[in-house]
């Protein structure tokens, strides 16, 4: 057996078992500094099998984008969720995502029968689930989420390099990168960026307002 029909065999099971709507739920960017977490829940048909799905951080760009569109023709149901960088300091990063994943599984149009998410427990959520470890990597329902949720932040985050052109957000993607800290340190953070997380946190004071002003004119080269 490779390892493509491997990615099938969790939900093979549960089709066995008796279940129709089987949801893949994943996130992309809860360890960004700037940006949202984006959370997609998805339905696909159980006889339908995409060559080359795998978890998207093991795929390039290029396979991604391609993946994306034959995943969102196919799917049965596919709900995104954005949490913005305001929600992800008041709540926490894992209470954000946790509340992301349950409002992009209750705004599906088809309601799943049970529920696989990518290494995070979601309480009484009123349908079976199973929270996978390293989910993505093992279903090919969360594969598939997590590459719409990646190629969609992404493209989120190359509007904001427009947006913020001093920031290099279209290649780092907001996540921690010697750049990134450079153009903090020499510009302070945009609107876009997570307060709560380090090093962006130590450029507010007590009174919650910036040390800076934001600068977007020119970008940093």
């Amino acid at each position: 057996m490779n390892t493509q029909t491997n990615l099938y065999k969790i939900e093979e099971e549960l089709e066995d078992s008796g279940y129709h709507y089987i949801c893949g739920i994943d996130e992309v960017g809860r360890g960004s500094l700037a940006g949202p977490i984006v959370v997609t829940a998805i339905i696909m048909p159980l006889d339908f099998r995409i060559d080359g799905i795998n978890d998207s951080k093991k795929l390039t760009d290029k396979k991604r984008r391609e993946l994306y569109k034959v995943i969102k023709k196919n799917a049965l149901a596919i709900s995104t969720i954005y949490i913005n960088n305001e929600e992800v300091d008041e709540l926490n990063v894992y209470q954000a995502t946790k509340l992301g994943m349950i409002k992009a599984i209750k705004k599906l149009k088809i309601e799943p029968d049970y529920v696989l998410v990518d290494a995070m427990p979601l309480g009484n959520l009123g349908i079976k689930y199973e929270s996978l470890i390293h989910g993505d990597a093992r279903s090919a329902s969360i594969a598939a989420a997590s590459i719409i949720a990646k190629v969609t932040r992404d493209d989120y985050m190359i509007k904001m390099d427009f947006k913020y052109p001093n920031y290099g957000f279209a290649r780092h993607k907001g996540y921690c990168t010697k750049k990134h800290v450079l153009a903090l340190e020499t510009y302070g953070p945009t609107e876009i960026h997570r307060k709560t997380f380090y090093p962006v946190s130590k450029y507010y004071i007590e009174d919650r307002q910036l040390r800076f002003d934001f600068n977007t004119d020119e970008e940093a080269k």
